[in-house]
């Protein structure tokens, strides 16, 4: 794909209307704070948040969409089973899926983990140094060695996920953890990139690391080819058949 792909902010959009810390972190939503960032980047931007008609992902939303971006926490299970189902076929047909930080415990991840998606947490603000080991991975250009946080939630092992098919980034932090903090998957013909910064009460998506990461990897999920697939009956074989 040589032309910037169309990317949807999804949303739960609870805490910033319900919590005052978060508000003033993020006073127009999550949602909006990254489609800053990526339209500053030039590409097409669409938002989505759980409280609108079929959680603003109907399917002519979904077909207008190379990228989906995904960030949830505290409403995981407001999420229509029907929608899950709906994206889980876009994805399947070519669409990108990019989830962060407490999306890994979204209906959607989940079903196309295939697995728990449980981990350990702790939430005191910690430092965190986010370590590049694959390195000249797409997702990882204008990314140095190792950027740090200096505060934010720590995610650790053991997350129950996949061995991913590429393991781009891990985290280390001040307490002493680590955790498999960006991983990518593909599934059918769509990829499928885990990136774990990104706290509700704490700057994340102001980084320019983050942000760096996050515009790299929208341009990775959508950048590969989608050969036409042919299923079903085949009238005639191929090589003569005695």
């Amino acid at each position: 794909m040589t032309e910037k792909p169309r990317i949807t902010i999804w949303n739960e959009y609870r805490h910033e209307k319900s919590d005052e810390a978060v508000r003033e972190v993020y006073p127009d939503g999550i949602h909006n704070a990254i489609a800053a960032f990526l339209n500053q980047a030039g590409f097409a931007t669409h938002t989505a948040t759980l409280d609108e008609p079929e959680h603003g992902l109907t399917k002519a939303v979904l077909d207008q969409t190379d990228v989906l971006i995904w960030w949830g926490h505290m409403a995981h299970g407001e999420v229509d089973d029907a929608i899950v189902d709906r994206v889980q076929k876009r994805i399947q047909e070519g669409m990108g899926l990019i989830v962060l930080h407490s999306g890994h415990f979204s209906k959607i991840f989940k079903r196309m983990m295939g697995t728990t998606c449980n981990l350990r947490w702790r939430e005191i603000g910690e430092k965190a140094r986010i370590w590049t080991v694959a390195v000249g991975h797409p997702i990882t250009r204008g990314i140095d060695p190792y950027f740090e946080l200096p505060h934010t939630e720590m995610y650790g092992e053991f997350f129950d996920i996949p061995d991913p098919d590429v393991l781009v980034f891990i985290s280390w932090y001040a307490g002493g953890d680590v955790f498999r903090s960006g991983c990518c998957w593909q599934r059918g013909l769509g990829r499928i990139f885990y990136f774990a910064p990104g706290h509700e009460t704490f700057p994340i998506y102001y980084d320019k690391n983050v942000q760096r990461v996050i515009i790299n990897a929208c341009q990775w999920a959508a950048a590969h080819e989608q050969p036409a697939l042919y299923f079903g009956h085949v009238p005639e074989p191929l090589e003569k058949v005695a």
